[in-house]
């Protein structure tokens, strides 16, 4: 199996890990087993009566939810075999000559931050800016195996694409944008505060005389118990939910000016990345409307992360056509 075959199931993997991060975050399972790496003290999610038992005994008080702990467990399981396979990749690269060494051992480490991550997200009970950085992770991890898969497998633009290449700062803004949008959102959800505005473009009500900013975005929330479900009052939540809204327009606006001048561009690559671009922002415009619309139904919500990832994906392929020059 070459490294260019390996890459291509490591990226889908990867994808389904975030798909199935999301849906457990959604469904309210991430602390659907209260310990790590196992579940009540066990490798899986116990249903027995000894099981059961055992579980009460070392978690009095806690009554075990099969469907959420399950759902976390099963996310748990798809990471542990993602992990496994990022340092397949890695030991495949320092054996054989020739492949790149610096970009695997980058994503090795950034694997095992991961774990870490997962772990700080159950011990320290969903604090937020624990669950962000997990999420971000996600999309860092699969956004680098993508660039280290355009690295190995062969893309030629023949004496490069001048037109395309004075947009190379347009481009890079708008991946910059995009990655800030996608720690908002990050931030929006951790926060539960994906319903706290429910009316359309941005806020119900006197939004922008209630706003604020200094608390919605500190980093530290304090001592609670757990952050399950929030801890934030209503106005900051709000400030939280109408900042995601108002840089989606901009960076909205900023790619699809970007795909619209690449869509002149002089290499049938670009312009097929492009178009695959604007198709991801018009599809994944639609899925924040409708997340708004219809009350955060839990398939749209979670197709609306995997919406955020694939386009970052077109994001980081431009960037990288843009300046390939041979």
């Amino acid at each position: 199996m070459t490294l260019k075959t390996i890459l291509k199931i490591s990226i889908v993997f990867t994808f389904i890990v975030i798909l199935m991060g999301a849906y457990t975050r959604l469904a309210d399972a991430g602390l659907g087993c209260p310990d790590w790496p196992g579940c009540y003290g066990q490798l899986k999610v116990p249903t027995g009566e000894h099981e059961l038992a055992k579980a009460e005994q070392h978690f009095p008080g806690l009554e075990v939810e099969p469907k959420k702990a399950w759902l976390e467990m099963i996310h748990r399981y798809l990471a542990g075999t993602l992990g496994l396979m990022v340092f397949g990749i890695l030991i495949y690269c320092l054996r054989t000559k020739g492949s790149p060494k610096k970009l695997p051992m980058v994503i090795s480490a950034l694997i095992i931050f991961q774990a870490l991550l997962g772990m700080w997200t159950v011990t320290m009970m969903l604090m937020p800016i624990v669950v962000m950085s997990h999420l971000l992770g996600g999309f860092t991890l699969i956004a680098l195996l993508f660039l280290m898969y355009l690295r190995v497998k062969p893309l030629r633009i023949e004496g490069g694409d001048r037109f395309a290449r004075g947009f190379k700062n347009l481009a890079l803004i708008a991946l910059l944008a995009l990655i800030g949008q996608i720690m908002l959102g990050g931030w929006t959800s951790s926060n539960y505060a994906a319903l706290t505005c429910t009316t359309l473009p941005i806020c119900q009500g006197d939004w922008w005389n209630n706003l604020n900013l200094a608390k919605a975005f500190s980093p530290f929330q304090g001592d609670h118990i757990s952050f399950e479900y929030g801890v934030l009052d209503h106005y900051t939540r709000m400030t939280i939910h109408v900042a995601h809204r108002i840089w989606a327009i901009v960076t909205s606006l900023l790619i699809l000016w970007l795909g619209l001048r690449l869509l002149k561009s002089h290499s049938s690559i670009i312009k097929h990345g492009a178009g695959v671009m604007l198709v991801l922002l018009i599809l994944q415009v639609l899925l924040g409307v409708s997340n708004i619309e219809f009350l955060l139904p839990l398939p749209v919500a979670v197709a609306h992360n995997g919406g955020a990832a694939l386009l970052l994906l077109s994001l980081v392929y431009l960037n990288y056509a843009i300046r390939k020059r041979a």
